[in-house]
C-alpha cells in the first residue's frame, strides 16, 4: 500500500468521510506548501499532550496550564448539582453548552447503542455512568437523557433507562423541538432550549 492509499484509508475512518472525500483530503495535502503539512503534523502531535479527558463528565477539555482533574465545568461549583444531562459525544455538550440553557452538570456517553447491538454495554461508558450514578444518587434529583432524534438515541436512551431502574432516579428525554433524525451538534442554540425546556 503506497503512502496516498494509506492516508485515504485513514482519514476514510473519520466519521462522515467516505473514501472518495477521503482521497480529496490527501491530494489537498499534497496541493499545499511544506510549512500546512508541519502545521497539520505538529498540531497531531500536541492535540494528545495539551488535551486532556476531564474525571467527572469524560469529555475531553485543553489543559492551558490547568493540571486539575476536572474540566472548567464540572469545577464550577455554581451549577446546578440536582441536574445531571448525558450527552453521546463531546461535541453534543458543547452545542448544548452553546445554548446556555442547562446549568447542571454532564457526562459524556462516549457514544450510542446501534438496535440490535449484541454488547450495549460496550458502546457507551457504562462503568463510569453507574459510578457517577452511585457517587451523586443523593443530589442528583433528575437525568437528562439528551440523545440524538433517531433509532439509535432512542435506543440508548431505553437502555439506559432499563438499566438504572432500579436507583428510582427520574430520567427525562429532550423534547421534540429536535425533529426525527436530527443530531444535536446541528442544532440551533434556540431548538436546543426548546428541547430542553419541554423535555418529558
Amino acid at each position: 500500500m503506497n503512502s496516498i492509499d494509506r492516508l485515504t484509508e485513514i482519514f476514510s475512518h473519520f466519521p462522515g468521510i467516505g473514501p472518495r472525500q477521503a482521497k480529496r483530503f490527501v491530494y489537498f495535502l499534497l496541493s499545499r506548501n511544506n510549512n500546512f503539512s508541519s502545521d497539520l503534523i505538529r498540531a497531531i502531535e500536541n492535540i494528545k499532550k495539551e488535551i486532556t479527558q476531564c474525571a467527572d463528565c469524560k469529555r475531553f477539555f485543553a489543559q492551558n496550564g490547568h493540571r486539575g482533574p476536572l474540566c472548567s465545568i464540572c469545577s464550577d461549583t455554581s451549577r446546578d448539582r440536582e441536574m445531571l444531562m448525558l450527552v453521546p459525544r463531546d461535541i453534543d455538550l458543547e452545542a448544548v453548552e452553546r445554548s446556555g440553557s442547562f446549568k447542571g452538570y454532564y457526562f459524556v456517553l462516549g457514544g450510542s447503542i446501534p438496535i440490535l447491538e449484541k454488547e450495549p454495554e460496550k458502546r457507551i461508558r457504562l462503568q463510569d455512568l453507574e459510578s457517577r450514578i452511585t457517587r451523586d444518587k443523593n443530589a442528583i434529583k433528575e437525568i437528562i437523557l439528551a440523545m440524538n432524534a433517531n433509532s439509535e438515541g432512542e435506543n440508548t436512551a431505553e437502555f439506559i433507562k432499563e438499566k438504572f431502574r432500579d436507583t428510582g432516579l427520574p430520567f427525562t428525554t429532550l423534547g421534540r423541538g429536535l425533529s426525527t433524525g436530527a443530531e444535536l451538534e446541528y442544532a440551533d442554540p434556540d431548538t436546543l432550549k426548546n428541547a430542553f425546556l419541554h423535555r418529558t
